[in-house]
């Protein structure tokens, strides 16, 4: 995809699950060339299934690092070959799949600042890392390592106001945790661990990057309020973590130029910005160009919210993370497993396997739904931890049914009513200039963005996020060369396309939800506290 005009830009990599990819933006904030390398298909060499390896014992599940090198490669011949101008590459950043860790073999650093333009990347780092195949965010092998690390600091709600979430298996500190112990000869060979964002950084700037403050928050390690390593956790996990880890930086932070070996190889500037590299979720929250008191709402198979917010109360749910655009602030990820599987269910059963009588129903019935409230929960929820269905009529009475068109409002203003309670107790709070962005295949049912806006009391815009994750790290590079934390996110992407308003709140429907929510919530503790088993 040659460009017959120089066109200055900077790129957005997402090293994800699955893939590889990049975008170039240019100045505009316009998306002019775009390419992937796909794991399974592009290097079956490697035997990934989706990306991954799914260990014998089931819970087990590792990538082979020199993969993500080798992905590397080719996507960059791949530019080479379509005569991609890299020399109008300005500076560039990325997002990596969240929890996943590298493990540097010692002498890795001084491979990399010798790298040879002759060669390809991945022969060259072959001998780096001590571990080969490393776990990933879809690995929950480490329950022993997540009980010890909440003991060692104080419980769960302490670790997680601490370091923003609880202990969850496929975070980072619970990983190293068990590779210490489980394997210390491999521990001990390790110079540094890397993030797979920082370890993508590292390619590119041809020595360690460090890793930014909205991943790392991502490793139940990180001390959230003060941006510093919580010695607590650290001296739970392993020795001489402190060291191998590195200090973390601000994520719009400029962590150098890029190496030699891109120069003199591919014909990149040798004056190209290496942005921290951050999570996918933190990138996705840049390329949605979330501002203070927004909320993002993905409707997909699961549900997933992210949160803007200045004062964050940590919770046993859900997760906190240091803000990718704006240091002092922070964002929130909640994630809702009974999402469009459940639609559909309902859908099937009361809606004549229609969308359009589905959206007939939610027409036909009153904001509050007479105050009929459900709970639909085909497969144990995550927030909160609940399964079943649960009615209960206007006297708060369980009842096994409501008509057809009743049970399709009752599960949609369900579905947002509980993700407002648990948002609202992460410390988010609707703000008079609040927005709701909606993606995902919901997001284009007009009715049920109704009722999303009702329920928040907020107007709600739909966005097209297919690479929000390297769109925003895209953004976050041109960020970085702007100044960082001297100039607002907001000001250096303004030229991005905005998103399309879809529905505006009812007349008289913050009246009507904020007396059911405060019900809504007192009928989802009553259920918690009726199916939760005796403690373990």
């Amino acid at each position: 995809m040659a460009e017959s005009a120089p066109r200055r830009c900077c790129l957005g990599w997402d090293f994800s699950t699955q893939q590889v990819k990049v975008v170039a933006v240019d100045a505009e904030m316009n998306v002019f060339y775009e390419e992937s390398v796909h794991f399974d298909r592009d290097l079956p060499e490697f035997g990934t299934r989706g990306g991954v390896h799914v260990h014998k014992d089931g819970l087990t599940v590792t990538s082979p690092v020199l993969m993500w090198v080798q992905a590397l490669d080719i996507i960059l011949e791949k530019m080479k070959a379509s005569g991609f101008d890299f020399s109008q590459v300005l500076a560039l950043s990325g997002a990596g799949q969240q929890h996943g860790s590298i493990y540097w073999q010692a002498g890795a650093q001084q491979a990399l600042k010798s790298l040879s333009p002759d060669l390809p990347l991945h022969q060259q780092l072959q001998a780096c890392f001590s571990i080969n195949d490393c776990p990933v965010w879809m690995d929950s092998s480490t329950t022993a390592q997540c009980r010890q690390l909440e003991a060692a600091v104080g419980g769960a709600q302490a670790l997680s106001c601490l370091t923003g979430s609880r202990a969850y298996e496929r975070f980072t500190g619970n990983q190293i945790a068990k590779i210490y112990q489980q394997n210390p000869k491999a521990y001990s060979h390790t110079e540094r661990i890397s993030l797979v964002s920082s370890f993508a950084a590292s390619l590119f700037l041809g020595s360690y990057s460090p890793i930014d403050y909205s991943d790392g928050s991502g490793m139940n390690l990180l001390h959230i309020q003060d941006k510093v390593w919580s010695q607590a956790c650290l001296g739970s996990c392993a020795p001489h973590l402190e060291e191998k880890l590195g200090p973390p930086v601000p994520s719009c932070s400029v962590v150098g130029a890029i190496s030699s070996f891109y120069v003199q190889r591919y014909g990149f500037p040798p004056g190209c910005k290496v942005v921290a590299f951050t999570g996918d979720n933190p990138a996705s929250l840049a390329g949605m160009r979330l501002e203070e008191g927004d909320i993002a709402v993905s409707l997909g198979t699961s549900d997933t919210l992210f949160l803007w917010l200045q004062e964050p109360m940590p919770a046993l749910e859900g997760h906190i993370f240091c803000n990718p655009v704006d240091p002092q602030h922070y964002m929130a990820l909640l994630c809702f497993k009974n999402g469009s599987l459940m639609r559909e269910k309902i859908r099937d059963e009361f809606a004549s396997c229609s969308w359009s009588e589905f959206s007939k129903a939610l027409q036909s019935t009153e904001m509050g739904n007479g105050g009929n409230l459900g709970f639909y929960f085909d497969v144990m929820e995550i927030t909160p931890e609940i399964i079943g269905r649960h009615r209960f009529n206007t006297e708060k009475r369980k009842v096994s049914a409501f008509p057809g068109d009743m049970e399709v409002r009752a599960l949609i203003e369900g579905q947002f009513m509980a993700k407002r309670i648990h948002a609202e107790g992460l410390g988010y709070r609707v703000m008079s200039k609040t927005k709701i962005l909606a993606t995902g295949g919901a997001s284009h049912n007009r009715d049920i963005l109704q009722v999303l806006a009702d329920v928040f009391g907020a107007p709600v815009y739909v966005i097209d996020t297919a690479n929000s994750a390297c769109l925003g790290s895209a953004y976050r590079a041109f960020h970085g060369l702007a100044g960082g934390t001297d100039v607002p996110f907001s000001e250096v992407v303004k030229l991005a396309p905005n998103p399309r308003l879809a529905a505006t709140p009812s007349p008289g429907a913050s009246q009507v939800y904020e007396a059911l929510l405060p019900q809504f919530a007192k009928l989802e503790q009553r259920i918690l506290s009726q199916t939760r088993g005796p403690p373990e």
